[in-house]
């Protein structure tokens, strides 16, 4: 049998039948079928806005994909600015493209002076970093001017470029105004998350070499964060570059996406709700809380995976390594005691709630000394290459412009009362 659906208006008994594509049905057909008639899908939750190439999700296996490349031997044998290129240009590259990439990238880190100077410094002291980020990141269209000249292609290869390199020092500027420290200049020598760590941590040391399990710990985050298919800020990304806005702009409006708690902002909740249980002892009675409704168990459970997420996997082993180098985390006991319970837990289970990413990403974060006010701004780093593949893959599709339409439950018809009569 074809793999098709049949859709049969039962007001007029007239039928279409659509062929099932790439798991996706044309909704064009529908729309002939019955015009003016709306799919009501409240958070696009099944609804197919984007053709992809550039992540595979499947949440009931746990599967995850970068360009056809399983996630897991990403983590394992490859590194952030790879997988940035082959995200952004949808191969790995050759040694000599690696090569010229890291170098293009090593070379755009230093942002304007006028950014810093004028711009950074005249945020309010107590500014959130990532509300730093947002505007910062936004602000560089002024600074590059020839970013609204989207169909060259060869200048929007120099805005990515720009934009893959400058928002990690970007993102240390933030950390640094925050604490009331002096901005710390890129380091060349160094590679990307270790000249990161060096704009991070650098006091006055004539040079600042990050230990190497942290770097690569990083790295690896950076890998598990740099894509995630169709989420919140990578729709925002989408749907902003579809009026054709400059890369920064629609940048910065998927930064502000990701700037919200429900997205960007998880690993944060895990740490607060392990804080709260306190100790080992406490496990059990809040996960009986969690079970009569009385508090939520935080990383667990995904608006997309019905499966163990499989970065969850990759961030706990990495999890172990910092802790070798850091000292285990206080809170590392809690945390494993929750799993354990939960994991063996009928309600857990058959409500498919498994440890996600974030679970364990915040105790690698806190143990690495930054605060929780930098986690979404980490989260935002590596995500940057993620949104620009899908920046530039829906301007070779020349996608149109988003607009999607609205069940209206307003008034009807009523005419204008003038304001002495109402």
């Amino acid at each position: 049998m074809a793999d098709t659906v049949t859709i049969t208006d039962n007001r007029t008994g007239e039928s279409v039948e659509i062929p099932i594509i790439n798991g996706g049905v044309d909704a064009k057909a529908w729309a002939k079928l019955m015009p003016g008639i709306w799919f009501f899908d409240p958070a696009f939750g099944a609804t197919a806005a984007a053709e992809s190439a550039i992540t595979y999700l499947d949440g009931e296996n746990g599967i995850l994909r970068y360009r056809g490349y399983p996630i897991e031997q990403l983590a394992e044998h490859s590194s952030y600015l790879e997988v940035a290129y082959l995200l952004i240009h949808g191969e790995l590259p050759t040694p000599a493209q690696f090569e010229q990439w890291r170098y293009d990238i090593t070379h755009h880190t230093f942002i304007h002076e006028n950014v810093r100077k004028r711009f950074m410094e005249g945020f309010h002291y107590d500014a959130h970093p990532m509300g730093m980020l947002v505007s910062a990141i936004a602000a560089l269209s002024t600074f590059y001017p020839e970013a609204k000249q989207i169909d060259d292609r060869a200048n929007i290869e120099r805005q990515v470029i720009r934009l893959v390199a400058k928002v990690a020092t970007l993102a240390a500027c933030t950390y640094r105004f925050s604490v009331g420290m002096p901005f710390v200049y890129p380091d060349n020598s160094l590679d990307f998350t270790a000249n990161f760590l060096s704009m991070m941590w650098k006091i006055a040391e004539p040079r600042y070499d990050a230990n190497p399990v942290l770097a690569r710990a990083l790295d690896v985050l950076f890998i598990l964060h740099a894509d995630h298919e169709q989420n919140c800020s990578t729709t925002a990304m989408r749907t902003v570059g579809s009026a054709h806005a400059d890369p920064y702009s629609a940048c910065a409006a998927a930064t502000a996406a990701l700037y919200g708690p429900r997205h960007g902002g998880a690993n944060e909740a895990v740490l607060r709700m392990l804080n709260e249980i306190g100790s080992i002892d406490n496990v059990d009675d809040f996960i009986k809380g969690v079970k009569e409704g009385k508090g939520k168990l935080q990383g667990f459970g995904h608006r997309v995976y019905k499966n163990y997420d499989p970065r969850a996997k990759i961030v706990k082993r990495t999890a172990y390594e910092v802790f070798a180098v850091t000292g285990k985390s206080p809170l590392l006991d809690i945390a494993l005691k929750l799993e354990e319970v939960a994991l063996s837990d009928s309600y857990f289970i058959d409500r498919k709630l498994y440890p996600n990413v974030d679970f364990y990403s915040g105790l690698i974060y806190q143990a690495m000394g930054f605060p929780m006010d930098m986690y979404t701004v980490l989260f935002s780093i590596p995500r940057t290459s993620g949104w620009l593949a899908h920046y530039i893959e829906l301007l070779d599709q020349d996608s149109r412009i988003a607009r999607p339409r609205q069940c209206y439950t307003g008034h009807p018809v009523r005419d204008y009362v003038p304001i002495a009569q109402r």
